[in-house]
C-alpha cells in the first residue's frame, strides 16, 4: 500500500518520506528503529560519580525539593533553577529555561523523578530541561522501550511511531503470511514473523525485542541465501568461450615489477589465471585488508585480458579513484613498453568526450576500461568484454554486477573486497563467488604507528602535522561533518580548514568533500597527488581506495563517532609508502568505554582482529545502537553480531535449495513467492 494511504501523509510528507527510501506501508514497517529509549531504574549521585561514563547521557534521578526555586534572568531568558537531593542526601539541580510556571510545582519537600541528559557543571550534577514524573507515572514507565528511528528533514520520531504503531494495530492479523517452513522455525527457535514485526517496534520487554531481532535477522539472511544459491548454481553452468592464453609477457612483467609480490599475491594471481584460462567462466572474490595489494592482481589479470585481444573493464566506487587508477596504468603500460589502449568513462566527463569513449569501447581500439558506474550505462557497448572487475564490491549491488556481465557474452567477473569477514561467513555471503585470500602485508611494509588522544595533545597534534610536512610528507585529516550543525558538535571540514591554516601558515590546505562538485574533487585529489597539497581536511570521501604514498599522518577528529571498520579503512590511506606512517585518532570525550574501543584499532592493523574484538566490547544493550559491520546493509541483520544466525541460515537454505531447489512444494508455496519478489525488490540493494 502507498505511504500515501496513511491519514497526514500527504504528497509533501511523502517527499520527505522517500529520502529515507520509504515509499510503501511495507517499507515502513521494515524502517526500523536505530535504538531505543529504555527508561531504566533511577540512578544516584553515588552512582553517577561511580561510572564516569553516564555523563552526557539520558538517566533518571529522584529527589526532594530542598529549597524553593530561584528564578533569574529578564527579558526573554527566564531560568527556573532547583536544588535538590537524592534518597542519600547528595545534592543536584535542575534547570528549566523560559518555563516559571513550574514553580508553584516545587515546593519544599516534594518530591519527583526527572528523566534527561545529566553533567557535572561546577562540581555540581546538573538536569537541564529535563522531563518530570511523579514516582507513580515513571513506575509505570520503568523497565519500557520507546523506539528511536533514522530521520530526515521533515520526518519526527513522535510522527514514525504514531504512524507505525497504528499501521500495526490495523494490520495485526495479516501483516503477512508465515512463510518460513514450519520445521525450520522449530529447529532454530524461530518467532513468528508477526510478532517479530510488533516486538521490533514496541518491545514489551527486552526478551521479546531478542526473539524479535533474531527472527528478522535471521529472515534476511535466509532469502538472501536462497537468492544467491540460484545464482551460484546458474554460473556453475557457463562455459567458458574466451580463448586466453598464459603469456610469457605477463610472466615477464610480473618479474619486472619494482617491488616482489607477496607469496599471498602470487597465490591469487595463479587462481585468477587459472580461472580465466580454464573451462568455465571465473566468478571469484579477492579478499584482502586494506593496503594488501589486490589491485595488481587486479591489473596483471586485465593485461593477461587485453594482451589476449579481449577487453577488461574495471569498475572503481568514485571518480577520484577513477582517475587515479587510470593515470596509474597508463603509466605502467608505457614504462613496459605494451601495446594496450586504456580507456576512462567517468560520469563528469562532458557528452561529447562520452561518445568518443563510447565510439572507442563499442570498436574494439579501447582495450582496458577503468571508471565508474558509468560503465553499466545502456547506450554503451563492448566489442569483446572477457572480464569484468569490481573493486571494493560493497559499494555495489549484487543486481549491478549482474548488470556489468550482460554488457558482454558472460564475461568472467572478478570482486575485490577489503572488508574484513572471516573466511566461513564470506563462504556463505559470498554465495554465487569463489574466493581468493591475500593475507599478508606487501614486504618492507613498516606498520602504522597508532595513538588515542585527547583535546589535551592539540598543540602536540599541530606541531606532528608541521613536522611532517617539513619532512616533505602529506597528512590527511578527517573530519565527521561537512559544515556547522546546529544537531551536532563535532569538527566540520569547512571551518576546520580555516582554522588549521591559521595555525599552521605555512601549509598547504584543501578541503575536500561529498558535495563539492565531481571536477572540483578530482581537481583537488590530483592536487593532492602530485603534492601540491601538504594537508587535505575531509570527511571520509577518500575512504575508498585514495592511493598517495607520500601521505604518511592519518588525524581522524571525532573518532569515537565512527564505527571501527570504518576507522581501519580510513586509516588504509597511509602507510602505502616506504616512510614510516601514523595514526592519530582523536577524540572529543573522555570516557573509558570509548578508550577502551579505540584501544583495540591502537593496538592492532588487522581487520580481521579489529572486527573480532570490536564485537567482543559489544553487551546485549549495544545491539541497539549496533552499526552495520563493514558495508554489508542488510535491514537488521549484522554479520558479526550475528554470526551464529548467519550460519544457521545458510544451514537451512542449502538444506531446502537442495532437496527442493525450484522449490515446488507445496510446503514451500509461500516461501517461493517471498524469494522471487526478495530479488526482484531487495538483492540488488543488499551491498556485497
Amino acid at each position: 500500500m502507498d505511504i500515501k494511504a496513511l491519514k497526514g501523509v500527504g504528497e509533501k510528507t511523502a517527499s520527505y518520506f522517500s529520502q529515507l527510501n520509504i515509499y510503501t506501508t511495507e517499507d515502513l514497517l521494515k524502517h526500523y528503529p536505530r535504538k531505543y529509549d529504555i527508561y531504566e531504574e533511577p540512578v544516584r549521585v553515588a552512582d553517577l560519580e561511580a561510572d564516569e561514563d553516564l555523563e552526557g547521557n539520558v538517566v533518571a534521578m529522584e529527589g526532594v525539593v530542598i529549597k524553593s526555586p530561584d528564578i533569574y534572568g529578564n527579558g526573554k531568558l527566564k531560568i527556573l533553577s532547583v536544588n535538590l537531593k537524592d534518597e542519600n542526601g547528595d545534592a543536584f539541580k535542575v534547570t528549566f529555561f523560559n518555563m516559571p510556571f513550574l514553580k508553584n510545582n516545587f515546593k519544599l519537600g516534594a518530591r519527583y523523578i526527572f528523566r534527561g541528559i545529566i553533567n557535572k557543571t561546577r562540581k555540581m550534577w546538573t538536569f537541564e530541561q529535563p522531563k518530570l514524573f511523579t514516582r507513580a507515572a515513571y513506575k509505570e514507565l520503568e523497565g519500557s522501550m520507546m523506539p528511536i528511528y533514522p530521520l530526515t528533514k521533515g520526518i519526527t520520531n513522535n510522527m514514525l511511531t504514531k504512524l507505525v504503531s497504528g499501521l500495526l494495530k490495523e494490520y495485526e492479523e495479516r501483516l503477512e503470511p508465515e512463510y518460513i517452513p514450519l520445521w525450520v522455525r522449530e529447529k532454530y527457535e524461530l518467532a513468528e514473523h508477526n510478532f517479530a514485526m510488533q516486538n521490533i517496534h514496541f518491545p514489551k520487554e527486552f526478551d521479546d525485542y531478542i526473539n524479535a531481532r533474531h527472527r528478522l535477522s535471521f529472515e534476511e539472511f535466509f532469502l538472501f541465501i536462497l537468492a544467491t544459491l540460484s545464482l551460484k548454481s546458474s554460473k556453475e553452468t557457463n562455459p567458458n568461450i574466451y580463448e586466453i592464453n598464459r603469456l610469457e609477457k605477463i610472466d615477464e612483467f610480473i618479474e619486472g615489477l619494482p617491488f616482489k609480490l607477496t607469496n599471498a599475491q602470487l597465490k591469487t594471481v595463479e587462481e585468477v589465471r587459472a580461472d580465466y584460462t580454464g573451462p568455465k567462466i571465473m566468478s571469484r572474490l579477492i579478499q584482502g585488508d586494506v593496503g594488501s595489494g589486490k589491485t595488481i592482481v587486479a591489473i596483471i589479470a586485465l593485461l593477461e585480458i587485453a594482451l589476449n585481444n579481449y577487453q577488461g573493464a574495471m569498475m572503481v566506487p568514485t571518480e577520484v579513484l577513477a582517475i587515479q587508477q587510470f593515470e596509474s596504468l597508463k603509466d605502467l603500460i608505457e614504462k613496459n613498453g605494451l601495446d594496450i589502449k586504456i580507456e576512462l568513462l567517468v560520469g563528469s566527463m562532458t557528452a561529447k568526450e562520452k561518445r568518443l569513449a563510447y565510439e572507442r569501447i563499442q570498436s574494439g581500439e579501447a582495450q582496458i576500461i577503468i571508471g565508474t558506474h558509468a560503465l553499466i550505462q545502456e547506450k554503451l557497448e563492448y566489442k569483446d568484454l572477457a572480464l569484468v572487475i569490481t573493486d571494493e564490491q560493497h559499494r555495489f549491488g549484487v543486481a549491478q554486477r549482474e548488470s556489468f556481465s550482460n554488457k558482454g557474452r558472460r564475461p568472467h567477473i572478478l570482486v575485490m573486497s577489503a572488508t574484513p569477514i572471516p573466511r566461513t561467513l564470506a563462504i556463505i555471503l559470498y554465495g554465487d563467488l569463489d574466493i581468493s585470500v591475500i593475507d599478508e602485508l606487501p614486504k618492507g611494509r613498516l606498520p602504522i604507528k597508532n595513538a588515542v588522544v585527547d583535546e589535551s595533545y592539540r598543540d602536540n597534534a599541530d606541531k606532528f602535522l608541521e613536522r611532517e610536512v617539513k619532512a616533505g610528507h602529506q597528512c590527511y585529516v578527517i573530519c565527521p561533518m561537512v559544515e556547522e550543525s546546529e544537531n551536532f558538535t563535532g569538527a566540520n571540514v569547512i571551518d576546520y580548514s580555516k582554522e588549521l591554516s591559521k595555525r599552521l601558515p605555512d601549509c598547504r590546505i584543501e578541503y575536500l568533500h561529498g558535495k563539492l562538485k565531481p571536477a572540483k574533487k578530482e581537481e583537488i585529489m590530483r592536487r593532492f597527488s602530485k603534492h601540491e597539497i601538504d594537508i587535505l581536511v575531509s570527511t571520509t570521501v577518500i575512504e575508498v581506495g585514495v592511493n598517495v604514498p607520500n601521505a604518511t599522518v592519518m588525524l581522524i577528529e571525532n573518532s569515537e563517532m565512527f564505527g571501527l571498520a570504518g576507522l581501519h579503512q580510513l586509516r588504509g590511506r597511509v602507510g602505502r609508502g616506504d616512510a614510516q606512517s601514523y595514526c592519530i585518532f582523536m577524540t572529543g570525550k573522555k570516557s573509558e568505554k570509548i578508550k577502551k574501543r579505540l584501544d583495540i584499532l591502537k593496538n592492532s592493523n588487522d581487520g580481521f582482529e579489529i572486527a573480532r574484538k570490536d564485537l567482543e566490547l559489544r553487551g546485549p544493550g549495544d545491539f541497539f545502537g549496533v552499526r552495520q559491520s563493514g558495508d554489508f546493509n542488510f535491514g537488521i541483520a549484522d554479520i558479526f553480531a550475528d554470526a551464529q544466525t548467519l550460519k544457521e541460515a545458510s544451514d537451512a537454505a542449502k538444506l531446502i535449495y537442495d532437496a527442493d531447489n525450484n522449490l515446488e512444494s507445496d510446503e514451500n508455496a509461500l516461501l517461493k513467492e517471498k524469494v522471487i519478489e526478495y530479488r526482484g525488490k531487495v538483492l540488488d540493494k543488499i551491498n556485497i
